[in-house]
């Protein structure tokens, strides 16, 4: 099962009813925060996240509404039980935010592993395998992480993740070879093995072919321009920033570089992407759903969240 919570719909500053943006993904045990603002580890209890579980960050940018609350973050993951170690990667000069911030919480359980990513061309990188033993369980699921360089005021990244899906399982195949029950699980996961007669049996020998990723596209704080699209093409959630829901606001949001509703949906409609969730709204925007009207009629399938809204891409 894979699901996604957005924690917080807030951009600039947290308000009583309403947490900064960042969001949390999880499958299979293994989880993923994007940002972590002021009071990110609250919003992430309130939704019933597994602090245990969490076991890559990925940071936007340094501003201070999506990063200051990192100390509490990780304060509050060695208090879930957090062990292993925890990747945190975000824009060049990342570990300086890091080793500046925890300061105030050292002695934790884990490993940090910081990795810089770069801020002038996209970058990739694969996250998750059974392969790395630094972490604590075995059939961890993989995720191609994309780092797209945005147009902020600072250097500003977005982030596009594919889950790798494996192939489905047949266990008429699997029967047919007379595959034991108990290597099952085994050969779906994408290992080979060996029967007690000496026969090597393959992970494509028992299954039906590819499945496609499952995509997840999330940009904030950031102008807009038309290579966000190319790298959200056809995902299956696309979140991004939306300040305001008045176009009137354009000028404004020209200057300080970031997204109206408007700007969202065309991305989102350029990129057909399957579902838009619009997030990082001004403080002064205090009924967001009032702009749904209209940014649907730019993109159907647009939705105005609230703190804690959550979906299940895959059961």
């Amino acid at each position: 099962m894979l699901e996604v919570i957005l924690l917080g719909t807030g951009g600039m500053m947290p308000l009583p009813k309403r947490f900064l943006t960042s969001m949390y993904l999880e499958v299979e045990g293994t989880a993923i925060v994007i940002d972590c603002g002021e009071g990110t580890q609250v919003a992430m209890r309130r939704a019933d996240c597994k602090m245990s579980r969490v076991e890559l960050l990925l940071i936007t940018h340094f501003h201070a509404d999506h990063v200051s609350g990192l100390p509490g973050l990780l304060l509050s993951l060695a208090n879930g039980g957090k062990t292993g170690k925890l990747i945190i990667a975000g824009p060049k000069g990342l570990r300086r935010i890091v080793e500046a911030l925890t300061i105030i919480c050292p002695g934790l359980p884990f490993e940090l592993d910081i990795r810089e990513l770069n801020v002038r061309e996209p970058s990739v990188f694969e996250f998750g395998g059974k392969e790395d033993k630094s972490f604590n369980h075995a059939n961890m699921p993989i995720f191609d992480v994309t780092a797209l360089p945005l147009r902020h005021r600072t250097p500003c990244l977005g982030y596009f993740i594919e889950l790798k899906r494996p192939p489905v399982f047949n266990p008429t195949k699997a029967k047919e070879l007379e595959v034991p029950l108990e290597l099952y699980r085994t050969l779906h996961s994408g290992e080979t093995v060996t029967l007690p007669d000496g026969r090597v049996i393959t992970t494509s020998m028992v299954t039906d072919g590819n499945r496609k990723p499952v995509k997840i596209g999330y940009s904030t704080d950031s102008a807009p321009f038309m290579q966000i699209a190319d790298f959200a093409h056809e995902a299956d959630l696309f979140i991004c920033e939306g300040m305001y829901a008045d176009d009137a606001m354009r000028e404004r949001m020209e200057d300080k570089k970031h997204m109206l509703f408007s700007d969202a949906a065309r991305l989102a409609k350029a990129a057909n992407v399957k579902e838009l969730w619009l997030t990082h709204f001004s403080p002064a925007e205090l009924n967001p759903k009032d702009g749904l009207p209209n940014v649907r009629r730019l993109f159907a399938n647009t939705v105005i969240p609230f703190d804690g809204y959550r979906k299940t891409l895959i059961k």
